[in-house]
């Protein structure tokens, strides 16, 4: 529940007063009330200005106002957040008068440029920014100028993506996300690469996301790669999925780093063909695998399973003994790291919310399109990153022993 801000006597009693002489009734009388007086507040503040400006008031008669005196008004029709409103400028004859509260070529002080960016990134349409605007602030605004006013945020998020990282992350969490782009006169299915990094302090950050062709383990290494331009020169361990030719891609620019492939996607395509009935003590029997204390018991605990299950389902024993080292690279870590990395949940936790920015669009006109609705929906997303995972310096101390070079306790207290 968001806390509520404590509101001065004064304002109250103000309050009080503007309710008593209005006769306001419900909240859209409040409204209307500032509508009706929002364009004589803001006429009020440009004459103080001048007043102050020239240093005496409107009938006052003093050896300034015979230096400096007022020279009538220019008219202006702003844009508010009430609608259009028609305000008088006040000029004084010396020609030095420079407004603040409406600034001198300034033609809109509604923020509708923030309103409409905030509003995109939650996940409406052109189409509906524009129905909205009009329905709530009576402003016309095409759907193409709001296309364009959202383009404007595309060289900040430009510069977001290739911002300098920093140079060691304890964990990188990599994953892709998949969209229908048009290209060529096509439509065509496009990956996504999206990284996200722990720092060595707590928090979470996302690195960068890359728009490309069909996932593979190529586009993944011109991401590492950019990655590793921008200033990231290790990571222990990276957890991804189980893309043929990831593990060596993350290790062609990242020699160093542990490769965690998903035990939740192991699980799942290790269950895709077992029976119903064998599906419970299927599961039970594989959870002692990678519920094991170490690797070695873990081993023990496989050839159990393989001595159990073997014969019926010998797929999903390969599947396990293929790509060991990869699933098991979370029991050299600390137990508290432990649920944090054996599993993609972080990253697909990301992208379900990306997701549900995106679900009204089916497909989009261009690359710039696409990056640009991700970028917004990214910085919303991560506004509510706050806080470190539990027990975060007790993993970092244990960490800093295991790995003095890596990790030189000098320069990370």
């Amino acid at each position: 529940m968001a806390k509520k801000s404590k509101t001065s006597p004064e304002r109250m009693e103000l309050a009080r007063r503007l309710v008593k002489e209005f006769d306001l009734k419900t909240a859209a009388d409040a409204q209307d009330l500032l509508k009706e007086n929002f364009g004589p507040m803001l006429q009020s503040m440009l004459d103080g200005e001048l007043d102050d400006h020239l240093g005496y008031d409107r009938y006052e008669r003093t050896e300034e106002s015979k230096a400096n005196s007022r020279n009538g008004h220019s008219e202006k029709t702003v844009t508010t957040s009430y609608g259009d409103v028609a305000i008088d400028i006040p000029r004084e004859g010396n020609g030095e008068f420079e407004p603040q509260a409406v600034k001198k070529y300034q033609k809109d002080v509604s923020d509708i440029e923030g309103k409409v960016i905030s509003m995109y990134a939650k996940g409406m349409t052109t189409r509906d920014i524009s129905d909205h605007l009009n329905d709530i602030y009576g402003i016309e605004a095409s759907a193409e100028m709001i296309s364009k006013i959202t383009d404007r945020v595309l060289p900040e998020a430009r510069a977001w993506q290739t911002r300098p990282l920093d140079s060691r992350y304890i964990v990188m969490f990599m994953d892709a996300i998949h969209y229908h782009v048009q290209q060529d006169g096509m439509v065509v299915k496009k990956a996504v690469y999206i990284a996200i990094g722990i720092r060595t302090n707590g928090p979470k950050d996302v690195l960068g996301m890359y728009i490309g062709g069909n996932e593979s383990a190529k586009y993944w290494l011109g991401a590492l790669n950019d990655l590793k331009s921008r200033g990231m020169q290790d990571v222990l361990i990276a957890c991804v999925d189980g893309l043929n030719g990831f593990a060596d891609a993350i290790n062609a620019v990242f020699p160093q780093t542990d490769v965690q492939r998903c035990i939740i996607h192991q699980i799942r395509s290790s269950t895709k063909y077992v029976t119903t009935k064998d599906m419970k003590p299927f599961v039970r029997d594989l959870k002692t695998v990678y519920k094991a204390t170490n690797q070695e018991e873990a081993w023990e605990n496989l050839l159990e399973f393989e001595a159990t299950w073997g014969k019926r389902y010998p797929a999903c024993i390969k599947s396990w003994k293929d790509s060991w080292n990869e699933l098991t690279s979370f029991f050299a870590y600390p137990v508290e790291l432990r649920k944090l990395i054996y599993t993609t949940n972080a990253i697909e936790g990301f992208n379900r919310q990306l997701r549900k920015v995106t679900k009204n669009r089916t497909v989009f006109p261009t690359d710039d399109a696409l990056f640009k609705i991700l970028y917004l929906a990214m910085k919303d997303i991560t506004a509510k990153w706050v806080g470190k995972p539990f027990n975060w310096a007790l993993i970092m101390s244990q960490l800093m022993l295991m790995y003095p070079e890596r990790l030189p306790y000098e320069e990370l207290v």
